[in-house]
């Protein structure tokens, strides 16, 4: 922890569990920031607490030793079930639950005491097997906790300590009815602890604690500013189609591998500048409420590992996460609650570090930017913008590595598709190529048709249509066999495109004796109450009358 917020208090000075201290030591606690060293005095006596403090100055410290050393110091209630907990912490996101349940696993290790994790989108059933076993502690969500409950796979009866962490959160993601639900299932409030933390104490807030809470204690860290002090605040006023060019622009001036987060209000805006920002090399992910659980979890962790220098985001991570050395935070879009404002930036300059929150006002957003300054209590500086920064910068080539990983995804992706299915009949191939034994009606129906047109079955008279051997043997002379192989072609695709029903043929080419109309043949005629069944024959394109021929003695038997 950073010397510049931290107070002369230790965590020794306090009357604490000799198990709970070696965790703190061996997670590297040993100075109290402000907010630590206000509230454990009257938390550790079991009092309710209210309490309020700029984000990022460990409130999350301050009710896990609190909670821990209640549980460890006082014996569970005699009425308690294997099954139920000794203490909830409810959060209103899944990353803001998540980040508790590491601290908490870092602090508590050597207690012994069991935690249980319980939030959305990841294994149900796996999580329900968890409470079933007992826990001491359920750091949860409300939908998914509540869910459990009325399945009754345990029970609040022996909560002792009720922790509700971003109260105001709670409100604006309308969990409030949850809570309310909660907290009157509790036992008395003579028989419980609650522990409420926020960054603003607002009045819905204070309603609710006095509501549910014992003769709360309201504690606040003083601060001349409601953002942290060591944020550089900026704000630029370009235009809509600007922002993206000025963006760009900025992120050259951040430094080589500075730790960004880019705030938008919209999962297609954060989609959009993902895509965009990523074309100029940077190292970026998305998080939106679109993003499966798993993903975010690991978009997260290769975030704080330094595996992404820039994260696009929307607000369902603006609070409670606390991501070490973020050096800038970017307002793409300007929010429209001031609360979330405060709450954006306070993802950098956090436990005494310095950061850089840039924000564009654009004429879409910029309505915000009045309340937004007189909720902060202050004048936010306006920047100058260079004419060169919005000059859209020239994209670098893809780099070899990228564009073979690119091209091995692809190839991947190609290779998980199923086969295309082969068309039935009608167009492209002919049908049943390729499953001899097997031909549908509408095949019957165009050989039949095909048959009839260009090489009628023998003994048909030429007044009905047929032509007689010496007509025939002059078409050949004059070269009609390749007007007859074009008017075959025309009359398969018509019968295919007419769903097998025979059509009439084609006039014949000019100078051509024309043929009369050829009597239409239905699938009905061949020979009913027998199946048919006809072997594909390949066509020949050089001598098309033997296909006829065969043809006619295959479905005429003659």
């Amino acid at each position: 922890m950073s010397q510049t917020v931290l107070t002369d208090t230790t965590f020794s000075e306090f009357d604490l569990h000799p198990l709970l201290r070696q965790g703190l030591d061996e997670a590297g606690f040993s100075r109290c920031t402000p907010i630590q060293a206000l509230t454990l005095p009257v938390a550790l006596t079991g009092r309710d607490v209210a309490g309020q403090a700029q984000t990022g100055t460990g409130k999350t410290c301050a009710f896990l030793v609190a909670l821990m050393n209640r549980l460890l110091t006082q014996p569970a209630m005699a009425t308690r079930k294997d099954n139920d907990p000794r203490a909830l912490i409810v959060a209103p996101t899944r990353e803001l639950a998540i980040q508790i349940e590491k601290d908490a696993r870092a602090i508590g290790g050597p207690t012994g005491l069991r935690i249980a994790l319980i939030y959305g989108g990841v294994d149900y059933d796996k999580q329900r097997q968890q409470l079933r076993d007992g826990c001491d502690i359920i750091i949860a969500t409300p939908g998914r906790l509540l869910d459990y409950y009325k399945q009754q796979v345990f029970g609040f009866d022996s909560v002792e300590v009720m922790v509700l962490d971003e109260a105001d959160r709670m409100f604006d993601l309308g969990f409030i009815k949850d809570i309310r639900f909660i907290f009157r299932r509790l036992p008395a409030r003579e028989h419980r602890q609650v522990l409420l933390f926020s960054a603003t104490l607002s009045h819905r807030v204070l309603e609710l604690a006095y509501e549910h809470m014992h003769e709360a204690e309201k504690l606040v860290v003083e601060s001349d500013n409601v953002t942290a002090d060591r944020v550089r605040q900026l704000v630029y006023f370009p235009a809509k189609e600007e922002k993206m060019p000025l963006l760009l622009n900025l992120l050259k001036t951040t430094g080589e591998r500075a730790r960004c987060i880019i705030f938008v209000n919209t999962k297609a805006a954060a989609e959009k500048i993902t895509e965009r920002v990523g074309r100029y090399g940077h190292r970026v992910g998305a998080l939106s409420g679109d993003v499966p659980q798993l993903k975010r979890q690991k978009l997260l962790q290769r975030f704080q590992d330094g595996q992404l220098d820039i994260l696009v985001c929307t607000d369902v991570a603006a609070r409670g996460l606390h991501i070490p050395a973020v050096s800038h935070v970017f307002n793409y879009d300007l929010p429209h609650d001031a609360e979330d404002y405060v709450h954006r930036i306070g993802r950098t300059a956090r436990l005494g570090a310095e950061g850089d929150a840039i924000s564009f006002a654009c004429d879409l957003y910029a309505m915000s930017l009045p309340d937004i300054e007189t909720y902060i209590g202050q004048r936010i500086p306006v920047g100058q913008i260079q004419p060169e920064w919005l000059v859209m910068p020239k994209a670098p080539p893809v780099a070899p590595a990228r564009e073979a990983t690119e091209t091995a995804e692809s190839a991947a992706d190609a290779s998980a598709r199923p086969p295309r299915r082969r068309r039935r009949s009608g167009t492209g191939r002919a049908a049943g190529a390729g499953e001899p034994g097997r031909v549908s009606q509408t095949s019957v129906a165009a050989a039949v048709a095909v048959a009839s047109v260009s090489d009628p079955a023998p003994g048909h008279a030429a007044g009905e249509g047929g032509t007689d051997p010496a007509r025939k043997r002059r078409r050949r002379r004059r070269g009609a066999g390749r007007n007859d192989q074009t008017a075959t072609a025309s009359s398969v695709a018509s019968v295919g495109q007419a769903g097998g029903r025979p059509t009439a043929a084609e006039p014949t080419a000019p100078g051509v004796a024309a043929a009369a109309p050829a009597p239409v043949v239905t699938p009905a005629e061949l020979k009913p109450g027998r199946p048919q069944e006809i072997t594909p024959v390949a066509m020949d394109p050089v001598k098309p009358a033997g296909l006829f021929k065969r043809l006619g003695r295959l479905l005429f038997g003659r």
